[in-house]
């Protein structure tokens, strides 16, 4: 039985699957964005999002240990770097996970992993939904309402209309 086991093996010994994911994770931090089997995607999310929340801490180390999982210095670099600046104030969930079509060859299930704070294209749209609309959700008051109504009554009936109607007959 495999109760509460959540590590997914992913058909790999176990070094050639730390391999994998240290060099996914590095791939990921550096590019910002890399495509995988949505597998290999959810293994790296509970691989990588550690070491994202260890960036945080700006110590040596943290450095070490981070180094020790993605062995490339370049991508520990621009970890604790922008990175770490940019994901400063987020409590958790820095990846993003958004499934694509199957695979042509083999019909395995794609997805692209993305780091949640590099996406400008969504950020720009989230940025304009906010500023563009607010509704209220909710009743208004009766006194907003008598207000409004009398304003457009006004508006409506202006006394030059009706007599440019009755000389056109």
């Amino acid at each position: 039985m495999r109760h509460g086991k959540k590590l997914n093996h992913l058909g790999r010994t176990a070094p050639h699957r730390k391999a994998m994911l240290a060099n996914m994770a590095s791939s990921l931090i550096m590019h910002k964005r890399i495509t995988t089997t949505l597998a290999k995607a959810k293994a790296l999310r509970l691989y990588a999002e550690p070491l994202i929340t260890k960036s945080k801490d700006d110590s040596t180390h943290s450095r070490r240990t981070v180094f020790s999982y993605l062995k490339q210095a370049e991508a520990v670099k621009e970890l604790f770097g922008p990175v770490a600046a940019k994901i400063a104030d987020r409590p958790g969930g820095y990846l993003r996970i958004l499934k694509l079509m199957n695979r042509q060859g083999d019909n395995a299930e794609m997805a692209i992993v993305e780091l949640v704070d590099f996406n400008e294209a969504m950020l720009s749209m989230k940025a304009d939904r906010t500023a563009a609309k607010k509704t209220r959700r909710g009743r208004v008051k009766k006194e907003e309402v008598v207000v409004k109504t009398e304003v457009v009554k006004e508006e409506i009936t202006p006394v030059a209309t009706e007599e440019n109607s009755d000389s056109a007959e």
